[in-house]
């Protein structure tokens, strides 16, 4: 059993968007989960991370900018040969 079972990930679209260090900062301290990578610029950001919690990840995004391109994978049903 995994312990963060959901990959989430997703794309921020926006103007003046925080840097990647300000976002890296909030999920870390907000959000339990691990494997996070935010990067992009201040147009442009993809934020993946595995967490319990995919939506607060979902949530945070949606207050930066527009939101594209979101996946939430169950990486436990994969990891059991089922469809994500």
């Amino acid at each position: 059993m995994l312990e963060f079972k959901f990959d989430t990930q997703c794309l921020i679209e926006g103007v003046n968007l925080p840097n990647e260090d300000v976002i890296n900062n909030y999920i870390k301290t907000n959000i339990k989960g691990d494997s996070l990578l935010a990067v992009g610029d201040d147009t442009l950001i993809k934020i993946h991370y595995h967490t319990n919690e995919p939506w607060k990840v979902i949530e945070y995004a949606a207050s930066l900018g527009e939101l594209h391109d979101v996946v939430i994978e169950n990486m436990e049903r994969q990891a059991n040969g089922k469809k994500g």
